[in-house]
């Protein structure tokens, strides 16, 4: 929801609970989860958008964060339709927390923007800091030509969550 620049309100999207019960069974890749026992914790869980605590029931699985939101728009990301590793609890879990409206947000991460047609427009690199992801965000949607943007970690390059127009 938006009235103004100031005002603007962005939310983290993590996996939908549909897909990560298709993903449970079967990932992107077409490959079986593996469940595992997290012996350190620190993951970062897309299914939930918070880090593992040690002994939680993981899955590495592999997704394709743009395919779905393609096939719902019509769009045809083309190569941009990517796949790669995300950390998922490995039964239901209880989704994000609401309170949080942008989490994960603790380390440097970059923001890629996509169009409606699901090609890349653009990117930035952001320091963790008060306002700055808000900031961030805001001035990528500012682009009307930016439908969805997608918050990546920058070590690894891995998606964390996807962010859309207010």
């Amino acid at each position: 929801m938006t009235t103004g620049r100031d005002t603007m309100v962005h939310r983290a999207r993590a996996i939908e609970p549909g897909v990560l019960s298709r993903l449970r069974e079967r990932d992107d890749a077409g490959r079986p989860a593996v469940p595992f026992t997290d012996p350190e914790g620190g993951a970062p869980l897309r299914c939930c958008l918070r880090r593992s605590e040690p002994g939680e029931r993981l899955a590495l699985v592999s997704y394709a964060p743009l395919r779905r939101w393609a096939a719902r728009t019509g769009a045809d990301p083309g190569a941009y339709d990517e796949q790669g590793p995300v950390f998922v609890h490995a039964g239901e879990c209880a989704g994000p927390d609401t309170a949080e409206r942008l989490p994960l947000t603790h380390a440097r991460r970059v923001l890629r923007r996509y169009g409606a047609e699901g090609r890349i427009l653009g990117g930035a690199l952001v320091e963790p800091g008060a306002g700055r992801f808000d900031a961030a965000l805001t001035e990528a949607f500012d682009d009307p030509a930016v439908a969805l943007v997608h918050v990546r970690a920058v070590e690894y390059g891995c998606f964390l969550y996807e962010v859309r127009r207010p």
